[in-house]
C-alpha cells in the first residue's frame, strides 16, 4: 500500500470512527455497571498524575516506584501527547541520564543510558520482552515509555549496563475511545495518527485499534522517506479469574539516512549547517525496515494473594540498506578523517535483506505470605529467548571523493550484496527468583537471583555455551509513608560486542560479560503531585575496544562510572508544573595497560546533562498552557584517547497548548518551537565506525491538533 492511500485509508477511519460513537457509548453505558464485577483490572500507570505510581521494569513484586530500590523514569500516554512526543528520541530529551549514541537520522534510534550504550538486541523491550532496537520504535500503541536505569539482570537477564527501555502497549479502554490527531512540522513532515478502542457488546472483549501514516522530511535536506503503522489489542475475559490478552503491530519505513560528520584534519570541528547532506548522491536509496510483533499474555488470579502469568511475544525485522557513506581523507592519509579543505572518501554501501527474529517466552508465578513475623512476596519464574539473524556479504566500496562544501556526484559501484544466510543464533534460558521480605513495617529486603544459560553460534564456525548467576539485594527503608531510601548490589549480564569493520576479528561477537552495581537513592512524594528522587551509583564492566597493535577488537581493562541522578517533577503551584533531571557523571578507562587510554573519559558522555520543563496555564485563559524546556550538556570526549573534546550546548524549546470545545467534541491544539534560538551544536558523539559527529537540528516548528470524540 502506498504512503498516500495508506494516509486516506487512516482519514477514512477517522470519520468513521467519529460518526459510530454515539451508538457504541449507549450501548457501552448500559452495561458498564455489569460488567465491573467481571473484569479483571491490570494496572500499569496511574493517569491523572504527572509521574507514574509503577512500572513493571522496576521488579517482579507490585509495589509503587517510592517503595522499589531502583532508578526508573516513566513517561506516560498523557505526557507524550501532552509534549508532542512521536519517537523515543523525542522523549529523551526530558531525561538527563539518557544520551543519543550512533542516532543517526533515517537509520536506528539508539541509545546510551548513565553512559553505557544499549544494546540493539536485549535493552529495548516490548512488555518487558526483548526486541530489536534497529527502527525507529513506533509509539502510536504503547500506553507508556519505562526506563530501568542501570543494571537489569535480575529483571532482564541479558541486557547493557546502562539500563532499559520497555515500551508498555496499549489495552482496551473500558469507555468508548476515539482519538484523531493531525501533525504537521515546518520542512513538510505530516503525521496522522487514530487511536480508538472500547469493548463489544459481550463486555468479555475488548479491543484497541491504533493506525498512523505520516510523510517524513527531516531537518537534513534531503532525509525524506515515509512511515505507515497499525496495530490491534484485544483481550477477553474468560472468567473473573482469567484473562487473555493478544496484540499484533506491523511497521513499513522508508527514508534517506543521514550519515555523521567526522574531524576536519583530525582537528577541527566543520562548519557546516545543520542540515548538510552527505548522502546525496543521485544513487542514494532510502533505508527500509519492516517490522512486526505478534504477542499473547495470560493471567490467572488463584486467589486474592496469588496468581500466574504467561507472556509470549514474536517479533519480525527486515531492511535493506543502502548509503552513500563518507569515511577518511586520502590524500593526508586520515583514517578515520576529513581532508583539511572539506574533501572525505565516499564510499557506496549496499546490505539487503538482513533480517532478525526475537522470540520470547516468560512464565511467572507471584504470591503474598507471612512466616512468624515477616511477609512475603514472592515471584518465581523461567524465561526463553532465542534470535535468528541473516545479512548477506555487504558492499563497501570506494567510489570517488565529495566535499561538505562543494559535494561532488560520483558512479556508484553497480555491485549489490551477497545472498542472505543464517550468520547468527542466540539462546537464553533463565530461571528467577524474588521475595521481598517485611522485616518491620518501615523495613524491607529484596533479594533475588536469575540463572541465565546462554547460547550463541555465529557465523557458522563458532559457539559458546556459558552460564550466569546474576544476584540482587536491596534493602529499603521507609521512616514515613511518602518517604524511602535505598541501598542495592547487583551484578548484570552483557553480550559481547561487535567487531567493527575492517578489524582482524570483523563482525565477530566477543563473550558475554558481568557488571555490577551499587546504587544507594532516596524517594519522597512531598505533595499529591509532587515527588522528589536521588541516587548515587558506580557501576564496574570490561571494556570493550580496537586494539591498535593487533587490530583486534578486544575486551581488556574495566570501564567504571560513577554518578549521581536528581529528578523533581509535579505542581509547584496549582498552575505551574516543573520537571528537572540532571545526572553529574564521572567516567574513567583503566587496566588497558595503555597510557593513552587508562585514566581518560569514556567517549560521547557529558560529565553533566540536566533538563527542566516547566508548563503554565494561564488562569484568565481557560485550556491555554505555555511550555518550555532547556537543556544542557557538557562536553564530550571525541575519541578514547581524549585528544579533542566537543564543545557544551545548551537548547530552548518553546510551545503552547489551547484545549478546547467545538461542539462535543474535545480538540487540542499544541505548537512547538524546537532549538527556539537556532543554535549550532554537535548532540552525538559517537565512536563508531571510525568516530562520528551528529548535528541537533535547527530551529523547528511543530503544529498539532488532536480531537477526541
Amino acid at each position: 500500500m502506498s504512503a498516500r492511500n495508506f494516509a486516506v485509508s487512516t482519514i477514512a477511519l477517522a470519520i468513521s470512527q467519529a460518526f459510530a460513537v454515539s451508538a457504541f457509548a449507549d450501548d457501552a453505558n448500559a452495561t458498564a455497571a455489569a460488567a465491573a464485577d467481571t473484569t479483571m483490572t491490570e494496572v500499569v500507570i496511574i493517569a491523572g498524575k504527572n509521574t507514574a505510581s509503577r512500572a513493571s521494569v522496576a521488579g517482579f513484586a507490585d509495589l509503587p516506584l517510592l517503595q522499589t530500590p531502583a532508578s526508573v523514569s516513566v513517561i506516560n500516554r498523557e505526557k507524550m501527547q501532552e509534549l508532542n512526543i512521536r519517537s523515543t528520541t523525542d522523549a529523551a530529551k526530558f531525561d538527563a541520564s539518557i544520551g543519543d549514541a550512533y542516532n543517526a537520522v533515517g537509520y536506528a534510534e539508539q541509545f546510551s543510558i548513565r553512559g553505557f550504550k544499549l544494546d540493539n538486541a536485549s535493552s529495548y523491550r516490548k512488555d518487558g520482552l526483548a526486541i530489536p532496537g534497529d527502527t525507529q520504535i513506533p509509539l502510536e500503541n504503547k500506553e507508556a515509555i519505562e526506563v530501568l536505569k542501570g543494571l537489569s539482570g535480575l529483571q532482564a537477564g541479558l541486557g547493557s549496563p546502562g539500563g532499559v527501555v520497555n515500551y508498555v502497549t496499549k489495552r482496551p479502554t473500558d469507555k468508548p475511545l476515539r482519538s484523531v490527531t493531525i501533525e504537521a512540522s515546518e520542512r513538510g513532515t505530516v503525521l496522522g495518527a487514530v487511536d480508538v478502542g472500547g469493548r463489544f457488546e459481550d463486555r468479555r472483549f475488548g479491543y484497541r485499534v491504533n493506525v498512523a501514516s505520516e510523510r517524513l522530511r527531516s531537518y537534513v535536506k534531503g532525509a525524506d522517506g515515509h512511515r505507515n503503522f497499525i496495530s490491534g489489542a484485544f483481550d477477553w475475559q474468560i472468567s473473573p479469574q482469567a484473562l487473555l490478552q493478544l496484540d499484533a503491530d506491523y511497521q513499513n519505513k522508508a527514508q534517506v539516512s543521514v550519515p555523521g560528520f567526522q574531524l576536519i584534519g583530525n582537528r577541527s570541528l566543520p562548519n557546516i549547517s545543520a542540515d548538510n547532506m552527505l548522502n546525496n548522491q543521485p544513487w542514494s536509496y532510502p533505508v527500509k525496515t519492516e517490522s512486526s510483533n505478534i504477542g499473547a499474555r495470560f493471567a490467572y488470579q488463584f486467589n486474592q494473594d496469588w496468581n500466574a502469568t504467561v507472556t509470549a511475544n514474536s517479533h519480525s525485522f527486515k531492511r535493506d540498506d543502502y548509503t552513500a557513506f563518507p569515511y577518511g581523507c586520502d590524500a593526508e592519509a586520515l583514517y578515520p578523517g576529513f581532508c583539511s579543505n572539506g574533501d572525505y572518501e565516499l564510499y557506496d554501501y549496499v546490505s539487503l535483506g538482513e533480517r532478525k527474529k526475537p522470540q520470547a517466552v516468560q512464565a511467572m508465578v507471584q504470591g503474598k505470605f507471612a512466616t512468624g513475623a515477616f511477609t512475603h512476596a514472592f515471584t518465581g519464574g523461567y524465561s526463553f529467548f532465542r534470535n535468528s539473524e541473516k545479512w548477506g556479504d555487504d558492499i563497501f566500496v570506494q567510489v570517488g571523493t565529495s566535499n561538505i562544501y562543494k559535494p561532488a556526484i560520483v558512479q556508484p559501484s553497480g555491485l549489490s550484496s551477497g545472498p542472505v544466510t543464517e550468520r547468527r543464533s542466540d539462546r537464553e534460558r533463565a530461571v528467577f527468583v524474588q521475595d521481598v521480605v517485611g522485616l518491620t513495617d518501615q523495613l524491607k529486603l529484596h533479594a533475588g537471583a536469575r540463572h541465565a544459560q546462554v547460547e550463541r553460534e555465529q557465523l557458522k564456525a563458532t559457539r559458546s555455551d556459558e552460564s550466569f548467576w546474576l544476584p540482587n539485594v536491596a534493602l529499603v527503608y521507609a521512616p514515613q509513608a511518602n518517604v524511602s531510601a535505598y541501598a542495592s548490589w547487583s551484578e548484570g549480564l552483557e553480550r559481547g560486542g561487535i567487531a567493527p569493520r575492517d578489524t582482524r576479528n570483523e563482525k565477530q561477537a566477543l563473550s558475554p560479560s558481568v557488571s555490577k552495581q551499587v546504587e544507594l537513592g532516596v524517594k519522597a512524594d512531598l505533595y499529591k503531585d509532587l515527588s522528589l528522587a536521588m541516587a548515587v551509583f558506580q557501576i564496574r564492566k570490561g571494556l570493550e575496544y580496537t586494539d591498535t597493535a593487533s587490530n583486534f577488537y578486544v575486551r581488556n581493562g574495566r570501564a567504571q562510572h560513577r554518578g549521581l541522578e536528581l529528578s523533581a517533577q509535579g505542581h509547584v503551584t496549582p498552575d505551574l508544573m516543573l520537571a528537572f533531571t540532571a545526572m553529574a557523571l564521572d567516567t574513567e578507562q583503566s587496566g588497558t595497560g595503555r597510557s593513552d587510554m587508562d585514566g581518560k573519559r569514556v567517549t560521547n558522555v557529558p560529565k553533566f546533562k540536566s533538563s527542566l520543563y516547566a508548563e503554565y496555564a494561564l488562569p484568565q485563559v481557560a485550556g491555554l498552557k505555555l511550555n518550555a524546556n532547556w537543556q544542557h550538556a557538557g562536553n564530550k570526549a571525541f575519541d578514547p584517547e581524549n585528544t579533542f573534546f566537543v564543545p557544551s550546548y545548551d537548547t530552548l524549546n518553546v510551545g503552547a497548548s489551547y484545549a478546547t470545545k467545538i461542539g462535543a467534541t474535545s480538540a487540542i491544539f499544541r505548537a512547538q518551537v524546537y532549538n527556539a534560538t537556532d543554535k549550532m551544536y554537535w548532540r552525538d558523539v559517537t565512536p563508531d565506525l571510525g568516530g562520528y559527529l551528529f548535528p541537533g537540528a535547527e530551529r523547528t516548528v511543530k503544529l498539532s491538533a488532536q480531537f477526541d470524540f
